[in-house]
């Protein structure tokens, strides 16, 4: 296994297509509960934004997790370059 990390880097198109994706469905709510009554609209308004806050938030802590892993990682490695870096095996005691 190779002591280089690989970096996964979305597209811009990606990027673009999620944006999109999550706009268009909140307009699309939106369009919907324009229509309904005042009770209705705030009850539909509650179970739209609770789970969009709870996605944005279970993304963040994957993140986190994922950050907190490879810094882990880097740390584990810097010692033992560190010190194969530091020891000269050809020095005279």
């Amino acid at each position: 296994m190779s002591g280089t990390p690989i970096k996964q880097q979305s597209t811009a198109a990606f990027h673009a297509q999620a944006v999109v994706s999550f706009a268009v469905s909140l307009a699309a709510t939106a369009i919907g509960t324009v229509r309904l009554d005042a009770g209705v609209r705030a009850l539909l308004a509650v179970a739209v934004l609770y789970p969009v806050t709870s996605a944005l938030t279970l993304a963040k802590v994957i993140r986190d997790r994922q950050e907190a892993g490879r810094l882990a990682n880097r740390a584990d490695q810097a010692r033992p370059e560190e010190l194969l870096a530091a020891h000269d095996p050809f020095e005279k005691p």
